[in-house]
């Protein structure tokens, strides 16, 4: 085990490896090389046009799910180095964590998982999933990525114990109640601090959300008047609402790096396998930052995602993903080739409907609208 990581950290020489066995890279590691096929991947490529809040052209400066992946990577990597856990890992979870994600943020996912009701739902963690281990297919020996274990296990934040039983041993922790590795709970709570963070940030950008409406807010509250008393009242708007929120970033991930540090001082893991056995997650907030974390969720959750802006725009691709869905399952000789192919081969209808799920959900926000367009518009050949 590396001298820089816990005896606790997810390492490479005690991996439970890959899907299908590969030698060992030759100038990297493991968990490097999973990374870097993340990375490498055409549905990581596609994040850069898919919805965070905004659709992706109604601005340049708003985020997508690539920028957010990139900033939940960098809180992730900054957390693991200061606690020694596994930094490449923290950083390869963070990076796919959203590869599964459909067009048009929650919004997709919710009219997705609506049409697949009939044939076994949609949730994008599973679907993420799905990407690595069989929708990317540009390797020769196997389809999708064969990232690592310990990878996919992060990857996986939430399942059904119907579908847990589907997925063999990586859906046995759900099963059997177990704590993933603290890299992965490392990465979820990161995927937190980000979205909070940047929806307050592009919030405030798009003025669906006012300084004087986030003060009601006790964390933006106390940073926003700490950053006033530093830099007096002269701050522009730009400038208060980044020093604002770089104050609230850093509070909450010094306040996770010490609980969870104190957390393990307390339980004292001497393995991944003591960590997997632990009751609930040793990676959290303290009960103070946990309560004002929530409590800033809320707050977004009624005033920025169902902000009537936002809603409409909901609406609207909500209509969109479930006129693809009603269209393409009911016709499948209007999907692309290779998913065609897909669909004559299914077993079933419940696996042809999933073929249009995989379909649909690999679509960036401004290819469905041209796709709805191509489908339903007469004047559209192509």
């Amino acid at each position: 085990m590396s001298a820089d990581l816990a005896p606790y950290a997810a390492s490479e020489a005690h991996s439970r490896g890959r899907l299908h066995a590969e030698p060992p890279p030759g100038n990297r590691g493991e968990f490097q090389r999973d990374r870097d096929r993340i990375i490498h991947s055409a549905a990581f490529r596609r994040l850069e046009y898919k919805t965070q809040v905004f659709i992706n052209h109604e601005g340049d400066h708003f985020r997508t799910r690539l920028t957010h992946s990139l900033e939940v990577a960098q809180l992730a990597r900054t957390i693991a180095r200061n606690l020694q856990l596994n930094v490449d890992l923290s950083e390869a979870i963070s990076l796919a964590h959203d590869l599964g994600h459909t067009p048009f943020g929650h919004a997709g996912q919710d009219a997705l998982n609506s049409c697949m009701q009939p044939y076994g739902g949609f949730e994008h963690n599973l679907q993420s999933l799905r990407v690595v281990d069989h929708l990317e297919d540009k390797y020769a020996s196997f389809r999708g990525l064969n990232l690592s274990y310990e990878t996919r296990e992060g990857i996986l934040k939430h399942c059904s114990l119907k579908n847990a039983r589907k997925l063999g041993e990586i859906g046995e922790r759900f099963i059997k109640r177990q704590q993933p590795n603290l890299e992965a709970q490392l990465a979820n709570l990161a995927d937190e601090i980000a979205y909070n963070n940047h929806d307050i940030d592009d919030g405030l950008r798009a003025e669906l959300l006012s300084v004087e409406q986030m003060r009601e807010v006790s964390l933006f509250r106390r940073h926003h008047d700490e950053a006033l008393k530093a830099h007096g009242q002269d701050l522009n708007p730009k400038q208060a609402r980044h020093e604002t929120i770089r104050r609230i970033i850093n509070t909450l991930v010094v306040d996770l790096t010490e609980t969870s540090r104190a957390n393990l001082k307390a339980a004292k893991p001497k393995s991944i396998a003591e960590v997997r056995e632990r009751d609930k997650p040793l990676m959290a907030y303290s009960e103070e930052i946990a309560a004002e974390s929530r409590a800033l969720k809320k707050f977004l959750f009624e005033n920025l995602y169902r902000h009537h802006r936002v809603y409409r725009m909901t609406t609207k691709a909500q209509r969109v993903v479930r006129e693809l869905f009603e269209t393409l399952h009911g016709d499948v000789r209007l999907l692309p080739p290779d998913f065609y192919d897909e669909a004559k081969q299914a077993e079933d209808e419940a696996g042809r409907a999933r073929v249009v799920a995989d379909y649909i959900a690999g679509m960036t926000d401004r290819y469905a609208l041209d796709e709805h367009e191509r489908l339903f518009d007469p004047r559209r050949l192509r």
